[in-house]
């Protein structure tokens, strides 16, 4: 009897530690950045053509519902992507910079064209993902952007500015997969 109690009370925790399964991926409930608890505000999947790419995960300091909101919250963020299918350094790079481009004006991609090179290298240098890796770009107001794959940190490139144009890559005008975006925002 006190085996499946002990039992019982360990699956209610370990199931506790995800808000959502989505494509076989279980998604936290929550994050730990830099000392910062971050609460999931919303996860869904990226597809193209039918294709499942990967699954994002938003974690904010307070939870948000509009992509304004979160443009212009200035605590730490964390863009989770839990990748589905290989992607050569070229191709996931490429996806970044149409995403940033679709979505900024071309005043805005003025400012932060030195940025952008700097995230392209540190994307290109890391050597594209494959399926079953974590991609964390974690936003710190500190330091600026830091990118991280299966807990290796890539780089990071400095400046709020640079961050904002890349989470509009989800939350922008033009996001990268639409239904994605009313995930991230909890909808």
């Amino acid at each position: 009897m006190r085996l499946k109690i002990v039992l019982l009370v360990c699956l209610a925790f370990s199931l506790s530690a995800f808000a959502v399964e989505i494509s076989g991926v279980k998604v936290p409930d929550a994050a730990k950045v830099e000392g910062q608890d971050l609460k999931l505000n919303g996860a869904g999947i990226r597809t193209r053509m039918f294709i499942k790419i990967y699954v994002g995960a938003l974690y904010l300091e307070q939870k948000a519902s509009t992509a304004d909101a979160i443009l212009v919250d200035k605590g730490v963020k964390r863009m989770a992507l839990h990748i589905l299918r290989d992607l050569k350094a070229d191709v996931f790079s490429a996806a970044f910079q149409d995403g940033i481009k679709a979505n900024n004006s071309a005043a805005e991609l003025a400012k932060i064209d030195d940025k952008i090179k700097e995230f392209n290298a540190i994307v290109t240098g890391a050597g594209g993902v494959k399926k079953g890796d974590v991609v964390q770009l974690d936003y710190l107001p500190v330091s600026g952007t830091r990118m991280v794959i299966n807990g290796d940190n890539k780089g990071a490139v400095s400046g709020e500015e640079f961050y904002r144009a890349l989470i509009k890559i989800w939350l922008g005008e033009k996001p990268i997969d639409s239904d994605l975006k009313k995930s991230l925002l909890g909808s």
